[in-house]
């Protein structure tokens, strides 16, 4: 094996070690963890935001809904579209994910000193940056601080 290929091989297990321990794009405490970090938005903006498509968004927010975890209301700008915002039930169980994760990702990089963080965070921006030139449509994204 190549040192490219050897390098596929890491990024693929470290993406299904990631996609195993996290809330998934659209998953209910990603979505109750950007709802306490932004505030209110609408199901379009949130949909966006997480990046998926219009019906896994409904899907789940029906469901973190069901629970008594957020609302639905009309919105005071434009009454065509609805607010989704977090209830005081969403406000503890987001607060509790948010905690969770921050202690999970603290795990998941105890390995590291500070310093190799750094380099390490350096270093994935760069090939995030070519790799979004290269290999994916519309150009680059933002990643820093949008896991939620």
């Amino acid at each position: 094996m190549t040192i490219d290929d050897r390098l596929v091989c890491q990024f693929r297990d470290i993406g299904h070690t990631l996609h195993s321990v996290s809330e998934g794009r659209g998953g209910q405490k990603r979505i109750l963890i950007l709802l306490l970090e932004a505030g209110p938005m609408t199901q379009r903006e949130l949909t966006s935001r997480l990046r998926i498509q219009p019906g896994s968004a409904s899907e789940v927010i029906g469901k973190l809904e069901a629970a008594g975890l957020l609302e639905r209301t009309p919105s005071l700008g434009d009454k065509r579209t609805t607010d989704v915002h977090l209830t005081q039930a969403g406000l503890a169980a987001a607060q509790e994910a948010k905690q969770a994760r921050g202690e999970r990702n603290a795990r998941m990089f105890a390995c590291l000193t500070d310093e190799e963080k750094e380099t390490a965070l350096a270093l994935l921006r760069k090939i995030n940056a070519w790799w979004d030139v290269q290999f994916r449509e519309g150009g680059a994204q933002q990643r820093d601080g949008q896991e939620a």
